[in-house]
């Protein structure tokens, strides 16, 4: 059966986090995507830990393989005219190029827009940069952490009598990767509807300042209010309910129940049915936060005797959750019923669990497939999309071309 993408092929020249993402969802949804490595060392993402039994190997990086499923890997040195002769060639027979280079270098090397559209009139070509293709920050560069401090995030993360905070991890990546393969898979249903290609500039800086969390929110309640943004502790709370992060038996749980039809059923909850009554809690007093602390008195000491995932099942009607660890994700009966979790094998770092589809189409599926090996994939795309022969190849690769 065929999958969502099976007819377009894309060129893959982005390494790291954000551009490979994008690409992997693409391929996992069956386009086929040709990666472009670097001979001898790759995607920097390949020294990226964490390895099995934490000793780095270029074949065994957990980024590297959850990033790079479904796809085939050619080696080629675009530092060399041989290697962008390649290039050339391969242009022409695919829909969409994906690069993350810095803005100017695919022009220094003859791969501008209007280069590659010469080879390919209907191409797509995404660049995913720091900052955009343009602008007095084009040449800048950036960490994740940059993009999440410029973008407004950091200050609207914390508590208000610390320093601003970063999320956890790289999420300011993941989300320009998703936002790309979106912005690349919509460029190119237009480019097959009139037959003209285009480029997508994805500013990861943009994307992240224009984000629907915390960042939008905030942008608008400036454009529109006058209101600056804040940190607030555990988040907003709005009402005499319980609101954030709580301690728990066994960890930690979270609420962010505001809603007055919630109060009785939470006062039943937490077996103290008669407060729903309680003439200081209900009407306009749902809402005052003055007596948010005699709630939170009264709940610390249930909730403390309570697991967390008693609590899940208790809040059922309410907004209430535990905070999972990476061990209680990979347990959980939901997602394992699902089969969420997907174990592939892989030549050198063996079987591991990978995170499945984001999303399932009923009559199209996810692909489930290995990230590749370093140049795994030379032969069978040079030689069958080129017409190199194997001779050609060694030749290649004593150069340092392959």
């Amino acid at each position: 059966m065929e999958s969502l993408l099976s007819d377009v092929t894309v060129l893959d020249l982005t390494q790291a986090v954000a551009g490979p993402y994008c690409a992997k969802l693409l391929a996992d949804y069956g386009a086929e995507v040709i990666k472009i490595e670097r001979p001898g060392t790759g995607d920097v993402a390949r020294r990226i830990g964490p390895f099995p039994n934490d000793v780095p190997h270029p074949e065994k990086s957990g980024v590297f393989l959850a990033l790079n499923t479904n796809k085939k890997s050619v080696t080629v040195n675009l530092k060399t005219e041989t290697g962008r002769r390649i290039l050339r060639g391969l242009v022409p027979q695919v829909d969409i190029l994906l690069e993350s280079y810095r803005p100017g270098v695919m022009a220094k090397w003859g791969f501008g827009f209007d280069d590659v559209r010469r080879l390919k009139p209907d191409i797509v070509v995404t660049s995913i940069s720091s900052f955009g293709q343009w602008g007095p920050y084009r040449d800048y560069e950036m960490t994740e952490l940059i993009a999440y401090a410029m973008g407004v995030g950091m200050h609207c993360t914390g508590v208000p009598d610390r320093e601003p905070l970063k999320l956890a991890g790289t999420a300011t990546l993941f989300q320009a990767g998703n936002t790309a393969a979106v912005a690349a898979i919509g460029a190119y249903f237009g480019s097959q509807a009139d037959g003209v290609g285009q480029h997508v500039d994805y500013s990861i800086m943009e994307g992240q300042a224009s984000s629907v969390d915390r960042n939008g929110a905030s942008l608008m309640a400036m454009a529109y209010a006058g209101e600056p943004t804040f940190r607030r502790a555990f988040g907003r709370r709005f009402s005499v309910l319980p609101f954030g992060a709580y301690p728990c038996a066994d960890g930690y749980a979270h609420f962010t129940s505001a809603q007055q039809a919630w109060w009785p059923i939470f006062c039943s909850m937490i077996g103290m049915p008669e407060l729903s009554e309680d003439p200081r809690y209900t009407g306009e007093n749902f809402q005052n936060l003055d007596l948010a602390e005699e709630i939170d008195e009264l709940f610390l000491p249930w909730i403390l005797s309570h697991a967390k995932r008693e609590i899940m099942e208790l809040c059922n009607e309410i907004a209430g959750s535990p905070i999972n660890t990476m061990e209680d994700l990979f347990a959980d009966p939901h997602f394992r019923q699902r089969e969420f979790f997907v174990e592939v094998d892989h030549p050198a770092a063996g079987p591991m669990e990978y995170p499945g589809p984001p999303f399932r189409p009923a009559a199209t599926p996810w692909k489930k497939g290995r990230a590749p090996l370093l140049g795994e994939h030379n032969e069978e795309v040079l030689t069958g999309r080129l017409g190199y022969s194997r001779t050609d190849l060694a030749k290649l690769a004593r150069m340092g071309v392959i």
